[in-house]
């Protein structure tokens, strides 16, 4: 079930298709991970070695680790076999080397922001007004 990684200019190309298409349903989530990569795409820099005195050994890496950052939207495979509308679930992520990280996150706070313009803010005075309301009521 090994999956080809994106390279960050085609991650963030499909992110704002993804952002954009959930803008078009009006409705949806987008799922956005990040995490160290613990092993080394490339063979030639060594594993990190247990160190039997160190309770955080594998917090202080000799070489900094790349990140992989994911992307899905919220769709899953049916289980129960259900006819409801089913759409196809989304998973893409990348490697992000330890060099290039400034670049990319400068890019992906752009690209997240970009997607969640269209965004509306919620409405809480229906909710203040129904408390006030059982307040007054109960006193």
């Amino acid at each position: 079930m090994a999956r080809e990684h994106l390279s960050n200019d085609e991650f963030f190309t499909n992110l704002s298709g993804l952002l954009e298409a959930n803008r078009k349903k009006g409705h949806g989530s987008v799922f956005l991970t990040q995490k160290r990569l613990n092993f080394s795409l490339d063979f030639s820099t060594p594993v990190l070695t247990k160190v039997a005195d160190d309770p955080l050994w594998d917090t202080h890496p000799e070489n900094p680790l790349p990140l992989i950052v994911r992307a899905s939207n919220s769709k899953s495979t049916k289980r129960d076999g259900s006819d409801r509308k089913a759409e196809a679930k989304v998973k893409f992520s990348t490697v992000v080397q330890p060099d290039a990280i400034d670049r990319f996150f400068a890019r992906y706070a752009e690209v997240c922001k970009a997607g969640m313009s269209a965004m509306k803010k919620r409405d809480r005075t229906k909710k203040k007004k129904d408390k006030r309301k059982k307040v007054k009521a109960g006193v």
